[in-house]
């Protein structure tokens, strides 16, 4: 869900709004909240539509590194976070599925991030619902990012681990009253999304006695070609305000100038988006996300800002980014035991100890996410075609299908890649399977747990004195 986040300062704004009006709150400078992978915008006055024949971009004529990952496979064939062997990590720690991360991995992604937009005035907001992890947000506020909310309990976490609120932003198309106060008192950025949303916030401003910085959630009616799960800037979708709706909300942030200062736009298109061609004849940007561990070669931050860095530049403009995904997928891996494998009429299972339960991307948007084992097989080892599944009573419970891999014996350490967004944020507790600790491999080399592992007897205790 770490998906493209699209701002034009060119709002194809109604003949009523004239920027020289000193009242209006347009005529300060906007922000551009602009999520993983950003493309040249045009005004929003057209739908916007899916090239099926993009043209080239100057992407695919710039110098890009081949995909680095820190997991890595070594002459040994044994599976490496930065300098230490996963089959290692697996021995020293908790005998249960784990969240395995690198924390220089984490700092890397920032910093390419922060050497992109050198010379621009930018945030990185860092989406919280990728990863909440706190030790990990700690390291981002450490880092100097800000954040993205969608939730008044992410707000609560972010002012914990003390993010300033001036660089948080909330989202969101169900805000509830209660938070919205909080973030008006905070001084947290706050994205309006509908004709009910704009009235909750002018009454928390007015409970706050808080003017509250908002931005205009557009909707513009773009299809991504994605799983519909994560397409969320297309006409029907809950999220944003659609075109021919913005003359009015414009009218009614003019009306509430008491409680509402309008400072910016805000577009968010959806998730996993691989080719896109935004506004008629604007530029277009292809962006492949290397879950297939296949060496493709990825756009960097660089590429990606520079599509944007004249229009940003030319109109003197803040910009906020707002990656999830791009950040933090690429740090983890889910680390998991061989329970066993078996073949039942023409299909081969490995039975693993994690499960939809622990990482449910697979199962809910039919995510792939690469797979291997941590340790190399014997000589000799038949390779089959396998499908890897978890325990769970579903036949849903599977973390990929059809992998062609070494017959792994019982007690094989067996990983799925790429596991650091929207994985354990969304693990559950399905069939009473506890939340798995998390681990980081730290710049010296150590190890570190970061987040424990649910016990039997956390669960019980929910219910200790009714």
């Amino acid at each position: 869900m770490a998906g493209t986040h699209l701002l034009s300062p060119s709002l194809s704004l109604p003949k009523t709004y004239n920027p020289s009006l000193n009242q209006n709150p347009l005529s300060q400078k906007l922000f551009l909240p602009l999520k993983f992978k950003p493309t040249t915008i045009k005004p929003l006055g057209l739908r916007a539509v899916l090239s099926q024949n993009a043209p080239k971009t100057s992407l695919e004529d710039s110098e890009n590194t081949p995909f680095q990952h820190c997991f890595t496979k070594s002459e040994d064939r044994y599976l490496y976070c930065e300098t230490l062997k996963v089959h290692d990590i697996m021995e020293s720690v908790e005998k249960r599925p784990f969240y395995l991360y690198s924390k220089p991995q984490i700092t890397r992604n920032v910093e390419a991030y922060k050497d992109a937009l050198q010379g621009l005035t930018s945030i990185i907001g860092y989406a919280i619902k990728a990863n909440n992890n706190l030790k990990i947000l700690e390291h981002l506020r450490h880092l100097g990012c800000g954040v993205v909310l969608v939730s008044g309990n992410e707000l609560q976490l972010a002012l914990r681990v003390g993010f300033d609120p001036t660089r948080c932003i909330f989202n969101g198309n169900g805000k509830i009253l209660e938070d919205l106060v909080l973030a008006a008192q905070e001084g947290v950025f706050v994205n309006i999304d509908s004709e009910f949303d704009l009235e909750n916030i002018v009454a928390a401003a007015r409970i706050a006695r808080k003017r509250v910085k908002v931005l205009l959630r557009i909707n513009p009616d773009v299809d991504p070609q994605v799983h519909p799960y994560v397409a969320i800037g297309n006409k029907n979708s809950k999220f944003g305000i659609r075109n021919e709706k913005l003359e009015w909300f414009l009218d009614e942030v003019k009306a509430h100038s008491n409680e509402l200062k309008l400072v910016g736009a805000h577009c968010h298109l959806g998730s996993i988006i691989t080719k896109v061609d935004i506004f008629g004849d604007a530029s277009t940007i292809m962006i492949k996300i290397d879950y297939y561990h296949s060496g493709a070669i990825l756009p960097s931050p660089r590429d990606i800002i520079d599509t944007v860095r004249e229009l940003v530049l030319s109109r003197g403009l803040n910009l906020i980014i707002e990656p999830g995904r791009s950040l933090i997928a690429n740090t983890c891996c889910l680390v998991n035991h061989v329970t066993g494998v078996k073949t039942n009429g023409s299909k081969n299972f490995i039975v693993i100890d994690g499960s939809m339960a622990e990482l449910i991307r697979p199962s809910l948007y039919d995510a792939y996410q690469h797979i291997e084992l941590v340790s190399p097989a014997p000589p000799n080892t038949e390779v089959s075609t396998f499908d890897v599944v978890g325990p769970v009573c579903e036949s849903a419970d599977f973390l990929g299908k059809g992998r062609e891999l070494p017959t792994p014996a019982k007690g094989t350490g067996l990983v799925v890649h790429d596991a650091g967004a929207y994985c354990m944020s969304m693990a559950s507790t399905y069939n009473l399977k506890m939340r798995p600790p998390e681990y980081w491999v730290k710049e010296d080399g150590s190890v570190s747990k970061i987040r424990h592992g649910e016990t039997f007897e956390d669960h019980v205790r929910f219910f200790e004195g009714l």
